[in-house]
């Protein structure tokens, strides 16, 4: 059997812009990201030390557990319901959602009120996902293209690393005004570059004060994929009761910058070469969603960094209680996961957290009281 032709992403894109021409940014990130034949999630193996990049689950048990912890403290801040939806958005291999019902396990009635629902795109990570939690010994989980197709009633919502995969509108700030940065094909034909609209779009009005007044030349992006996504699920806790904890790397406040990357073996490479062959992202802005999630009508706590988040959930208790029973090897690698995991310099302050509650409940654990 043959492997996926790695240049018909790239003709099917170049068609694309023949037809239709430029192509927003939004655009171009979520064919190379999501095409349902050619698309990086339904053909690349994103994640681990023979993927592109290593997300948190990865590093460490005490991610997932402590997630896990926040999960089963949340519950029963709801008053325990018998029957919770526990939604993960991008579950990856599914590690994380296995280290979170290890520790709901612990609090009485909690795993038998969670019922699993992922929801995943991709058929070749659903069926990763499968396998993961099929050698947990966990059978009750349900799959869904969108969270829309999640039954109604109380849920918590846990998206670790999902929102930066999220398509973004980019705007360059020229002299007629922010005009929307484009990919098309460049002068050869051969492959692509970025290009900018000869005229303003309205897209820009709904920039960030901090960001419309940036110097000349700078470009902005804003993620609407990300702010309906908080729409939905602050409707989804104002109707039926619960929480949301949004964890990815990004910025706390609104500001300027290009931040859209692509990762191939733990690298970075050149955006637009290769299409499909790299993991595509780009920094949350976390101002943007907060924002988003007071429109409509929640509460939003954060966002903090992970690292005083984990370590306010008792990070360093729970790698001292595995350090009991561990090697002087195993001992060594907790240390390390804990410092990747919370260090400033690594994914401590890079990474934040950010939780959403109904206007009438306390901030959640891991957040201080305004």
């Amino acid at each position: 059997m043959t492997g996926p032709d790695k240049g018909a992403l790239a003709r099917h894109l170049a068609d694309l812009i023949h037809v239709q021409g430029p192509l927003p940014v939004s655009a171009y990130m979520a064919e190379v990201l999501s095409h349902p034949e050619f698309g990086y999630y339904m053909t690349r193996e994103p994640f681990g030390r023979e993927g592109d990049f290593i997300t948190a689950p990865e590093v460490s048990q005490m991610f997932g557990e402590l997630i896990g912890v926040w999960c089963a403290d949340v519950w029963r801040r709801m008053g325990a319901p018998a029957s919770l939806r526990l939604i993960e958005l991008g579950p990856g291999r599914g590690t994380l959602m296995v280290d979170i019902l290890s520790a709901l396990g612990a609090i009485p009635g909690a795993l038998n009120a969670a019922e699993i629902h992922f929801v995943e795109t991709s058929p070749r990570l659903r069926d990763q996902q499968h396998d993961t939690l099929n050698r947990a010994g966990i059978g009750n989980a349900k799959w869904h293209e969108r969270l829309a197709e999640v039954p109604d009633g109380p849920a918590i919502v846990v998206a670790n690393e999902f929102f930066d995969a999220l398509p973004v509108r980019q705007y360059v700030h020229t002299a007629v005004g922010w005009c929307e940065r484009l990919v098309g094909l460049n002068a050869a034909g051969n492959g692509f570059q970025f290009i900018v609209a000869d005229r303003p779009t309205h897209g820009a009005n709904v920039l960030a004060p901090a960001v419309i007044s940036a110097p000349m030349e700078s470009i902005a992006e804003i993620c609407p994929a990300g702010q309906a996504l908080i729409s939905d699920i602050a409707d989804r806790i104002n109707e039926n009761d619960g929480a949301a904890l949004i964890i990815d790397y990004g910025t706390a406040t609104s500001a300027p910058g290009d931040s859209l990357q692509a990762v191939q073996n733990h690298r970075a490479i050149p955006v637009l070469v290769a299409p499909g062959s790299a993991d595509l992202t780009a920094h949350v802005d976390f101002s943007a969603l907060v924002r988003a999630a007071e429109a409509a009508g929640v509460a939003a706590h954060g966002p903090v960094t992970q690292g005083s988040f984990l370590e306010s959930l008792g990070i360093e208790l729970r790698a001292t209680a595995l350090r009991q029973n561990a090697t002087p090897e195993q001992s060594d690698d907790l240390d390390t996961a804990v410092a990747r995991l919370t260090a400033p310099d690594q994914m401590g302050d890079l990474f934040k957290v950010l939780a959403l509650v109904r206007r009438d409940q306390l901030p959640p654990a891991g957040f201080s009281a305004p």
